[in-house]
């Protein structure tokens, strides 16, 4: 069995976008922690200004207060991909900000260039600090995240999949169960929100220097390996010593990586 491959000795920076049920979030905390390094779901702060708005009574809509509010909002978000969470004025709000009425509600968020703009500053300065941080790098995912927020990332990775297998894993995500009732209940969602954060984000097309991953019909596993291997692939041709356990990713990448057919299990 391969040993857990360890921290780079250099930062290292991973982007990871994709529409939604792609994997995304899942498969870059695993990978996070399986490289030794931070994790940062920016999909986290845009429902933490949005669950601040709706408690506060904001209507969404007035962009000009949301905006207010993404500016002035005391957010921290933990980077530990063990044990991620967010932080609204010194308040867990880990659980609050992935209810059913933030999700209904978070693409009005999303889709406020303000919101964005205050945000994208706050996640640069989260990757940044993470670069020089004591894990010396960061994987972070979210919309934007390959071409906007982090486009000089070392490995920078649009994860996708099928929209049978996207509505499929939020399905069970949300409901526990992919039968045709709780298809039915999740595709509108997901769909929709695809829809909406299309407006201001391009997720569906890998932008020049970003490696696709198709991750349709795949295991979660088979995912985090192939994301590995693209991490490894890169270590070793821009000269990096390639740790203990990327030899054998390396040669997945051969395989996995260049038929662009790779796969995540449960969707984020």
């Amino acid at each position: 069995m391969p040993q857990r491959p360890q921290a780079s000795r250099r930062p290292l920076v991973v982007a990871i976008d994709g529409p939604s049920g792609s994997g995304k979030s899942t498969v870059s905390r695993i990978v996070a922690g399986r490289l030794g390094l931070e994790y940062l779901d920016t999909g986290a702060m845009y429902r933490a200004v949005c669950w601040a708005c709706l408690e506060r009574g904001i209507d969404l809509a007035d962009e000009p207060a949301v905006a207010e509010v993404a500016r002035n909002l005391d957010l921290h978000v933990g980077t530990d991909p063990e044990a991620p969470f967010a932080r609204v004025d010194g308040r867990d709000v880990s659980s609050q900000i992935r209810s059913t009425r933030v999700s209904a509600t978070v693409s009005i968020v999303a889709a406020n260039l303000a919101v964005r703009a205050e945000l994208r500053r706050r996640q640069q300065e989260i990757i940044a600090a993470a670069r020089q941080g004591p894990r010396h790098g960061v994987v972070a995912e979210g919309r934007d995240i390959t071409t906007v927020v982090a486009p000089d990332a070392d490995v920078r990775i649009l994860l996708t999949a099928s929209e049978g297998d996207r509505v499929a894993r939020r399905a069970r995500e949300v409901h526990g169960s992919d039968d045709d009732r709780a298809l039915a209940a999740t595709h509108d969602q997901v769909v929709r929100r695809d829809a909406d954060d299309a407006r201001v984000a391009q997720f569906f097309e890998a932008a020049d220097g970003v490696l696709r991953l198709d991750s349709s019909g795949l295991s979660l596993a088979e995912t985090v390996d192939a994301v590995l291997a693209a991490v490894a692939e890169h270590e070793r041709t821009d000269g990096a010593e390639v740790v203990a356990g990327k030899g054998l990713l390396v040669e997945l990448a051969a395989e996995s990586v260049g038929a662009e057919r790779v796969g995540a299990g449960r969707g984020a």
